[in-house]
């Protein structure tokens, strides 16, 4: 059995990486082949779902797909452009920021989806190219949402797998690094880009004269959206007093604003369609997947060789986990790799190795940071290169590659220095 798993798995993971099939059919084939072929029983492969992580999902996309309906992402990205007096130079900057914060109180998929039109509409109104402006984007927001536990799939994995680590406790660990990071790429960025960053000022002062207040579509809307969004996120950081689930938090609000915003069934339909049942159903499939392999002691196994190559030591393991992750998410996707590492760092943990947090902000730097290397390295990347695609703009993996590797080097060997200062002396 422990054969037939690993097989099923590594051919899954190659079908997932080639990109022939859709990764959710792919994902899901796996997991019943791990059911039908008795690797693992019907009951067992649901106890290996995490609903935690599911539930934080789905009710954070559903409060998302309530308040795109405001308009306030277009608000905020038009009053930024005119903050930032139509300069292209300092646009590029600003949309980066404003990115990389809705990434890590968001999350970076839905983030790049709202803001991708509009930095579409801004590009053309100055005539510039909007491949700088995208590129960038990206980054921010592997950035941004490597910053708190809600920013990026793989920290919702790590936070509902590990009850320790709270929503303050992945602000208070990855926050510093992930701003420092953000700062520093901004700056190269801006330096890279600076000769095509011109544009006239009379299409400057078309700019200026947008209204960004006809942007707003429903302002009663908004007022319940912010008021909602504010609960949750109160609700996240008081989780370690409350100790309410972040699912149970997220699905409150989620549901909570429909019921606000009058819960209508054109409302409920157009928000349930907001949700990226692919990506759920992606989820559930890496689980069982995952599972079928712990089952049959893969998962031990794996984590027996790891402790020995690394003598146990916490330094060694921190460092291996951290650059392993940033090179394999760079080029796969960083969450199959993850749902993996996450049982096999548990192991590690019984198998003696103490003081196993290092080991997770580790994983958590190396995965989110990992995936700005290539094009295929996350999903808010491939949803970037999409969105452009359709509006006849082309994103290549070796132009992107160029900027983004070595981008993504630069931040793992700031993270190294960074993890190895605050925990590791």
């Amino acid at each position: 059995m422990e054969v037939l798993a690993g097989v099923i798995f590594v051919f899954m993971y190659m079908v997932i990486v080639s990109e022939k099939i859709h990764r959710t059919v792919a994902a899901m084939l796996g997991a019943t082949s791990m059911i039908l072929l008795g690797i693992l029983s019907q009951e067992t492969a649901l106890h290996h779902i995490d609903f935690n992580t599911l539930g934080l999902l789905v009710g954070m996309m559903v409060l998302v797909g309530v308040t795109s309906h405001t308009g306030l992402f277009d608000y905020v990205a038009i009053k930024a452009a005119k903050v930032a007096k139509a300069e292209p130079k300092r646009i590029l900057i600003y949309l980066a920021l404003i990115t990389a914060v809705f990434s890590a109180f968001l999350d970076n998929v839905t983030t790049v989806l709202l803001m991708v039109p509009v930095t579409f509409s801004i590009t053309q109104k100055l005539h510039l190219k909007a491949n700088p402006f995208l590129l960038t984007q990206i980054i921010a927001s592997n950035i941004g949402g490597t910053a708190t536990l809600i920013g990026d799939p793989p920290n919702i994995m790590i936070g509902s797998a590990v009850k320790e680590l709270t929503f303050m406790a992945f602000i208070e660990n990855l926050a510093p690094i992930a701003i420092l990071n953000l700062i520093i790429v901004i700056f190269l960025v801006e330096i890279l880009y600076k000769k095509g960053l011109h544009t006239k000022p009379e299409l400057q002062a078309d700019l200026m004269q947008m209204d960004e207040h006809k942007a707003l579509k429903d302002r009663r809307l908004l007022k319940k959206s912010l008021f909602v969004l504010t609960l949750v996120i109160l609700g996240f950081f008081t989780h370690s007093i409350t100790h309410v689930e972040s699912s149970m938090i997220a699905l409150t609000g989620g549901f909570l604003l429909l019921l606000l915003a009058g819960g209508s069934h054109h409302l409920v339909e157009s928000s349930m369609k907001a949700v990226e049942w692919a990506t759920i159903f992606f989820f559930i499939g890496l689980f069982i997947a995952v599972g079928g392999l712990i089952e049959t002691g893969i998962i031990g196994s794996m984590a027996s060789q790891a402790v020995e190559l690394t003598g146990g030591d916490v330094t060694a393991t921190s460092l291996l986990v951290l650059w392993l992750s940033a090179i394999v998410s760079s080029v796969l996707d960083n969450i199959p790799f993850v749902a993996t590492m996450i049982p096999l760092i548990q192991n590690m943990g019984a198998m003696g190795v103490s003081n196993l947090e290092p080991i997770w902000w580790s994983l958590a730097l190396g995965a989110c940071l990992g995936g700005n290397g290539t094009l295929v390295g996350a999903s808010a990347n491939l949803i970037v290169a999409g969105l452009a695609a359709e509006r006849g703009v082309k994103i290549t993996f070796i132009n992107y590659f160029k900027i983004g590797f070595p981008i993504m080097l630069l931040t793992i060997v700031l993270s190294t220095v960074y993890v190895y200062i605050r925990y590791l002396i």
